[in-house]
């Protein structure tokens, strides 16, 4: 089945988000010692692709031989040009899980700051960054991805008081710029720019809050790439910083008093490195404006229950403070603090750990939610603030999965997806349907959001061929306008997105967008690259992304598949590709590539693949069970030791409601069955693999990706390159200057088109 469209997405911040195994590898100075003795000679180096046969026993059905792509492969290198790779450093470390022994020689590699771990990385990148800079299309890319890059673009509008603030860039700068203006038709004057910060542009703005009254600002910047934010306080009148600052926070956005005297947040433990402490558990703090950090009042702080955490948001009128404790994904519990009594205690509201409620506005003493309880493609409900057993349905489950709702105008607008695309409904305080938001196709929508009494707010529309077009609502009408259309370079070719429905392992239907020249011919023989997520309820609706265009430019195919785990149709879709049912989420995947083959785009030997964060763990996975399958992959910022990812920080593990974790029996069993990093098979042939990650990485750390490089590499029997890049300079992605990017970015793709056979002509 298949579609066709012409012309021309606070949860995905903490993303990729019982018995303790026992390590018995011997005592901690023998350990040591081990480290020492292996690298003395980390300087040496061994040649580990060989000659072999075609054809190796072991990884096929049933214990069978598989034939790999190394016979119709159409870029790969001769033995003489396979990389030398250090040695890496094995270490005896066995952990016992439930009887069953599995060894962890790479354990070392999680203490990231040591002397070992840092030549390592020195090591590795000495070894990547030639064979990167020599691979014949990076210059084609690095050239058209700064083009691509340079456009002047905007993000959506805030209203408070008579301000509106907004990010805008000229298309030259490497973070965008925070603006401020009194009416939507007038240009805005700069209130903050990141780009003075640092001659690297690495020091990025994360989050801005302005105050209810709209003249004070609360704006958070992060450094180098890193999750954490120090929080800073403006003057929108003329520009100057209060002497105010926050720090040991991430992820939890602030909430301005009524009154604008302070601020709500969460606070993680001081560490004695002057950030906080993510292993700890932040609570609720109050910060009173002129006064210091360590001043602050602890409001709320979970105290029955070792891993939930809290956040707090203020209803626009000031009376409650609204406490979600957050444990995963799935479910959560509401407290709330009326803070009219002149000692306010949080009191519990929707505490039955039953579903997943997300507080989206409120009416006096009505608050409304967002939840998936008896709803699992989602309904909004309104709870009476000092008893949640009384509450009543305003917008009812429907047939579409709801994405998100808001209230702004004393209305409700949800966002729904359909079929893996965007649409946009307003309902009035009644819960009738009022009108569907006009939209100019079938693309991915953010947005929506604003106040209760305001009666506009601000959205934006992108698809693979339509970079991010802002409107503005009228609420009362569901009339839309465009405010800002992004002066985009023009695609050199024409292009469509087409939408196909394909049978997964089980029968699944699954759908999939397929981006390509107009006159493609399925022959069989065309260079794709495939992505995906498929995880953490995230619905993967379509996006402009430079990167997307350059390498449909290049010649090549972008296919994105939605994925079971995502949130496309709702909680039993996010359900069915979580914990034990998450192999439905990689047969999903290899499903996608051979429809991709059966129908004629492509074959095996120009098919590559490509995924980040969870993404990234979706290819490492695939990639160890169907090494044959591609010619090519680009697991980025993966989680791929699965046994382990839940020790990184408390954040971390949150993601188990996904994932679950190794501690239990069961879990533990899901999880090793597919683990990446316990999985990785000798005796293979592995395609060509490009694995990317980032040193200063603080939310998938970068042992996830050090662990399978080196695995990888021991394991690897042809000469199919196992490289990995690491920078050192960046984190998770979140705040990247636009040339570290491009940077990155051309890597990727030449080194997929190296392997695909793609030849880009000049822009």
């Amino acid at each position: 089945m298949r579609r066709s469209i012409t012309g021309a997405r606070a949860r995905l911040a903490r993303l990729p988000g019982v018995k303790n195994p026992t390590a018995t590898g011997g005592a901690p100075r023998a350990l040591a010692l081990s480290l020492v003795i292996l690298f003395i000679a980390a300087c040496a180096t061994r040649l580990v692709g060989v000659e072999h046969d075609d054809t190796i026993p072991g990884p096929g059905p049933g214990g069978k031989p598989m034939r790999t792509v190394t016979d119709t492969a159409v870029g790969l290198p001769s033995a003489v040009n396979a990389p030398v790779y250090p040695i890496t450093a094995r270490v005896a470390v066995t952990d016992d899980y439930f009887g069953t022994k599995v060894a962890d020689p790479y354990r070392w590699m999680e203490s990231l700051d040591s002397p070992q771990v840092h030549q390592w990385v020195i090591s590795e990148n000495e070894i990547t960054r030639p064979q990167l800079e020599a691979l014949p299309a990076r210059a084609w890319f690095k050239e058209r991805l700064t083009q691509l890059w340079t456009y002047e673009r905007y993000d959506l509008p805030v209203h408070r008081g008579s301000h509106y603030f907004y990010l805008h860039n000229d298309g030259s700068q490497n973070q965008s710029v925070l603006y401020v203006t009194g009416a939507l038709g007038e240009q805005g004057r700069v209130l903050l720019d990141p780009n003075a910060a640092r001659a690297d542009a690495t020091v990025a703005l994360s989050d801005f809050v302005p105050s209810r009254e709209g003249n004070l600002l609360a704006y958070a910047y992060s450094d180098g790439g890193t999750d954490w934010q120090v929080w800073k306080f403006r003057r929108v009148s003329d520009g100057t910083d209060l002497t105010d600052e926050l720090r040991y926070t991430k992820f939890w956005r602030l909430s301005w008093a009524h009154d604008g005297s302070g601020v709500y947040y969460s606070r993680y433990p001081a560490a004695a490195t002057g950030r906080g402490d993510d292993a700890g558990r932040p609570s609720v703090y109050f910060h009173k404006l002129g006064t210091s950090q360590d001043q602050d009042r602890l409001v709320y702080a979970v105290t029955d229950h070792p891993t939930r955490i809290p956040e707090a948001r203020l209803t626009e009128d000031g009376r409650y403070l609204v406490i979600t404790q957050v444990e995963g994904y799935e479910k959560n519990g509401v407290l709330v603090m009326d803070l009219r009594q002149g000692s306010p205690v949080a009191q519990p509201l929707l505490m039955g750990w039953d579903a997943l409620y997300t507080f989206i506005g409120s009416d006096g003493d009505e608050i409304y939610f967002q939840t998936t309880h008896n709803a699992p493609l989602g309904r909004v409900i309104a709870v009476d603030a000092h008893d949640g057993s009384r509450r009543r349905t305003v917008v009812p489950e429907g047939t579409s999965a709801l994405e998100e709702a808001t209230y702004v105008g004393h209305r409700f607008l949800v966002r729904y997806v359909e079929d893996a695309h965007g649409v946009a409904k307003v309902f009035g305080h009644d819960g009738q349907l009022a009108g569907t938001v006009p939209l100019p196709g079938l693309g991915g929508i953010d947005g929506l959001r604003g106040e209760a009494d305001s009666h506009e707010t601000f959205f934006s529309y992108t698809d693979y061929l339509t970079p991010r077009r802002i409107y503005r609502l009228d609420v009362d009408s569901v009339t839309a306008t465009l405010w800002r259309e992004p002066k985009v370079p023009k695609f050199s070719g024409d292009f469509v997105t087409e939408q196909v429905f394909f049978g997964s392992k089980d029968g699944t239907r699954v759908p999939m967008y397929i981006t390509h020249r107009r006159d493609l011919a399925r022959n069989g023989d065309n260079p794709v690259l495939l992505y995906g997520y498929g995880g953490f309820n995230i619905s993967a609706t379509p996006t402009y992304r430079p990167q997307v265009q350059a390498w449909l430019e290049a010649g090549g195919v972008f296919a994105e598949a939605n994925l079971r785990g995502g949130g496309e149709y709702g909680e039993a879709w996010h359900q069915a590709g979580t914990l034990a049912h998450k192999q439905n989420v990689f047969d999903d995947f290899i499903a996608a590539a051979q429809y991709l083959i059966h129908e004629h785009y492509t074959r095996s030997a120009r098919l590559g693949i490509h995924g980040r964060s969870n993404g990234g763990l979706l290819v490492g996975a695939v990639l160890t069970q169907r090494p044959d399958l591609f010619a090519v992959a680009l697991p980025a910022v993966g989680v791929l030791d699965m046994l382990r990812y839940q020790t990184a920080s408390a954040n971390a593990r949150q993601w188990s409601s996904d994932f679950g974790l190794s501690e239990d029996p069961e879990q533990f069993r899901a999880l090793y069955a597919y683990s990446p990093v316990q999985n990785v098979k000798k005796g293979v042939c592995y395609p060509p693999t490009l694995i990317t990650t980032a040193d200063h990485d603080d939310r998938v750390v970068p042992w996830h990706s050090y662990k399978f490089a080196a695995a990888l590499q021991a394991a690897q029997v042809c000469p199919n390159p196992i490289l990995i890049r690491i920078e050192t300079r960046a984190g998770h992605g979140a705040g990247k200057p636009v040339w570290m990017q491009v940077e990155d970015y051309a890597d990727q793709l030449a080194f997929a088109a190296r392997y695909l056979a793609v030849q880009p002509t000049a822009p």
